[in-house]
Parts: C-alpha cells; sequence; structure tokens
C-alpha cells in the first residue's frame, strides 16, 4: 500500500520526456542558474561515466577536462534545474561505469565512436527528393539487421 502511495508521489515530480542518453555519450547539460533575480542557463559538456538509482532518485555523472584538471559534476536527472540533455556523440563502451577515465590523461580518454546506422539515415534526408524514400527504407533496414 506504502509503496503505491511513493509511486504516485514520484510520479507527480518525474519529468514526461525523460532524454535518451547512455553511459559514454558526450553530452551538454543545460543548467538553471539563478543569480540574485535573474536566471541563466549554463552549459556543462562531458562524458556520461555513470548512471545510478531509478525513478525519481536517478542520477547521472558528466566527466570533463577543464585547464588540464578533472571536473566532475552529478545531476539528477528529473531536476528542474537541468533545462534539457543534448547528446553530442556516442561512444562503444563495455562497462556500466566509466571509472577508469579518471587514471586517463589526454588521448588516452578517447572512446571509440559508435552508431554509424544514424549516419546513414542522416545521409539519406540530405538526398534528393526521389531518392530519399528509398535511401532511407535501406538505412533502416541496415540498422534494424545489425
Amino acid at each position: 500500500m506504502s509503496q503505491k502511495i511513493m509511486a504516485l508521489v514520484e510520479k507527480a515530480s518525474m519529468k514526461t520526456e525523460v532524454p535518451q542518453f547512455e553511459i559514454g555519450d558526450t553530452v551538454n547539460v543545460h543548467c538553471r542558474i539563478v543569480e540574485g533575480d535573474k536566471e541563466r542557463i549554463q552549459l556543462f559538456t562531458g562524458v556520461v561515466i555513470a548512471r545510478s538509482g531509478s525513478g525519481t532518485r536517478e542520477m547521472f555523472t558528466v566527466r570533463r577536462i577543464v585547464q588540464g584538471e578533472g571536473v566532475e559534476r552529478k545531476f539528477p536527472l528529473h531536476s528542474p534545474r537541468v533545462a534539457k540533455v543534448e547528446v553530442v556523440r556516442s561512444a562503444e563502451v563495455r562497462r556500466a561505469k566509466l571509472y577508469f577515465l579518471r587514471d586517463r590523461v589526454g588521448k588516452a580518454t578517447r572512446l571509440v565512436e559508435r552508431r554509424v546506422e544514424t549516419r546513414k539515415v542522416e545521409a539519406a534526408e540530405k538526398a534528393p527528393k526521389k531518392l530519399r524514400g528509398r535511401a532511407k527504407s535501406k538505412a533502416k533496414k541496415a540498422a534494424e539487421a545489425k
């Protein structure tokens, strides 16, 4: 009984559209910052190295390098302070947590890019109108086959 009540309370404070991103993705996190009576949005760009929790308590950790120093920041996924999360680039990873990136410096922090299929769909959208339908369907079929 109490779990149902908790689920209803949590559902009211959750975002309706949750951004789709995974571990290893490079993301732009748009944070709302209040300074006095003014509000502005600040970007925090980095690699998602961890996700944890569920429901309203779901968090994600983003890591970036600023002036040679590693900076990590944890964001609540359903927070009103997080305006939106944009995926800039996706990487192929084999772990749920990328804490090993903390020990790496320079080019060793690079991750292998993934999702070649989406590029094919984007290329199909740029094709002439006659070929768009065929090229899109071929790209989607190739993506589904993999």
